[in-house]
């Protein structure tokens, strides 16, 4: 029997944003190798039948390293198997599936992609903030904020992000948040440019703070902001209404 191999994103969490594909590639599993971030609420839904491996990342220590992973899906798959390799989000934004899926491919094994929607547009979204707009952006980038933008040599081009009119949006980037701050304002981003960091997403109990670009690392601070978080950097920040109720959050949803 040859086995075959699904990447697949469950969403921002919870089952109410996993997609109708990777509901059906999981409840045919024999094996799942999952991460934290698809939530308790997906991780209890997995078949009792399937082989499951935590392949989490538990206070900055991983269970499994990215190697020992994916010989381990290649050694399943090998043996029969249908595996699912699950991930929060989407697979292939920041969540190493591309790196997978060549280890897959080297391997001569079919392997099939199930995007997931990411954190990156859903988690604005459930507070009412439009990553794009037609009178104030009409680009998004979004980026790591795991690089610390001090470093040597940064990968990210902070003086052409600093010159964006877009929308920036940074996935986990809460540790490094004054770093990015400063980073933009030394490049010449307007002190003014409005910022929202999201904590818990789609959770009942998100909260979201704003201030501008040159007081959120105090602002969040101050209230003791927390990863998971989304950081919405951009003019479209200011449709934010703290005045309107939130959209309903997944564990309302029927």
């Amino acid at each position: 029997m040859k086995g075959r191999v699904y990447l697949v994103g469950s969403g921002p969490g919870g089952t109410a944003f996993l997609t109708q594909r990777g509901r059906a590639v999981i409840d045919k599993a024999d094996v799942v190798l999952f991460d934290q971030l698809p939530g308790e609420e997906i991780l209890a839904s997995l078949p009792a039948r399937a082989e499951k491996i935590d392949c989490g990342k538990y206070g900055g220590k991983h269970t499994l390293e990215q190697d020992a992973i994916e010989a381990l899906i290649v050694d399943r798959a090998k043996k029969g198997k249908r595996v699912v390799r699950l991930k929060g989000g989407d697979p292939f934004l920041f969540g190493r599936g591309g790196e997978e899926l060549e280890t897959v491919r080297a391997a001569k094994i079919d392997v099939e992609m199930v995007p997931g929607v990411s954190s990156a547009l859903a988690v604005p979204a459930s507070v009412g903030i439009p990553l794009t707009h037609r009178k104030y952006a009409s680009q998004v980038t979004i980026l790591t904020g795991n690089e610390d933008p001090a470093k040597p040599g940064p990968a990210l081009d902070w003086q052409l992000l600093a010159k964006s009119r877009g929308t920036i949006v940074i996935l986990m980037g809460v540790a490094n948040l004054k770093k990015i701050a400063d980073a933009l304002l030394g490049y010449g981003k307007a002190a003014t440019t409005p910022v929202a960091v999201i904590e818990r997403g789609l959770r009942r109990d998100r909260r979201v703070t704003t201030a501008p670009l040159t007081g959120i690392s105090e602002a969040a601070k101050k209230v003791g902001v927390k990863p998971p978080a989304v950081i919405v950097i951009g003019d479209v920040v200011n449709l934010y209404d703290p005045a309107q109720p939130d959209l309903i959050p997944f564990e309302d949803m029927v």
